[in-house]
């Protein structure tokens, strides 16, 4: 009797049937993560987009319009399509909410969404406010002055905060 060693062709089909799944398997693996990979770059900077109109809405001089406004704007090599909607919570208080998404997306989508607020502070050593809300008049006793809101929230749980100076009175 002879004894043979080594594989017959049969076990080495199936060796390599076994070996290219797995391949297959990794593959997968590498292009699931370079695609997530993409999508969260992609996310913190529309993340970015937005919290800057925010900031740049707050700094501004003057008190936003309650309106909705869009425009166009380029970070990191990639063009973004941003929406800004301000609604007046009260006599006070404006709601902005900052929705961005690519430039070449279609209308309904959004990477990203941030809202925030816009407020009337009162200055230092001013009368008490009419808070009266009721009234549509303006506040007579607000000072005049005007400052970026208290607290912004983002869809992706971002918050900043900044305190009105000295105490209210």
């Amino acid at each position: 009797m002879r004894s043979t060693r080594g594989f017959t062709l049969i076990e080495v089909l199936v060796a390599l049937i076994i070996v290219a799944m797995g391949m297959l398997a990794v593959i997968r693996a590498v292009n699931q993560t370079v695609s997530n990979t993409s999508y969260l770059r992609d996310k913190a900077i529309a993340h970015w987009v937005a919290m800057n109109k925010l900031t740049e809405t707050r700094l501004s001089a003057a008190a936003p319009a309650n309106d909705d406004t869009e425009g166009e704007v380029e970070m990191a090599g990639v063009a973004w399509h941003w929406r800004m909607s301000v609604t007046a919570m009260d006599p006070f208080v404006q709601r902005i909410e900052v929705k961005v998404s690519p430039k070449n997306a279609d209308a309904n989508s959004n990477m990203d969404t941030v809202f925030g607020v816009y407020g009337k502070s009162l200055a230092y050593g001013s009368p008490n406010p009419n808070w009266n809300f009721n009234v549509g008049a303006p506040n007579n006793g607000a000072g005049g002055s005007s400052s970026s809101a208290s607290s912004s929230f983002s869809s992706s749980s971002s918050v900043s905060s900044r305190a009105t100076p000295g105490p209210l009175t």
